[in-house]
């Protein structure tokens, strides 16, 4: 009966451990998808700085060339800050296709991307061919 009894501690110990084991894994993964998430949004969110530092100075030369053709400053910056006005109304509203939904689509290939661990070891390591 003592055996048993044994027995019956040792499968509770190691399922106590098995469990304890199971969550310490699901918080590393959910540490390891968040890192990965914040850190593609991140290097994104680099190049689209720049992309917009480079939109801006691109914006005021045009602007100032076109006034420069039209004979008046303002004129350009008017034309260009037009632009800028038509390109907010359609991407307001196409919003969703444009922006939403690509968004969406990397967040979430991003969380359920699966790390890719070599199982298998080099064959000349352990003397085989």
């Amino acid at each position: 009966m003592e055996t048993i009894a044994t027995n019956i501690e040792l499968l509770y110990k190691k399922a106590k451990d098995y469990a304890e084991i199971n969550i310490e894994l699901a918080k590393l993964n959910a540490v390891d998808k968040t890192a990965d998430v914040i850190s593609s949004i991140l290097a994104r969110l680099v190049v689209i700085m720049i992309v917009a530092i480079f939109v801006l100075f691109f914006s005021i030369a045009l602007s100032l060339y076109l006034g420069e053709l039209l004979g008046q400053d303002y004129l350009g910056f008017l034309i260009v800050s037009g632009i800028y006005l038509l390109a907010a109304i359609i991407l307001n509203y196409y919003r969703d296709k444009i922006i939403k939904e690509p968004l969406t689509n990397v967040v979430i290939a991003k969380l359920l991307k699966k790390k890719s661990i070599l199982k298998h070891s080099n064959p000349n390591q352990d003397g085989s061919l």
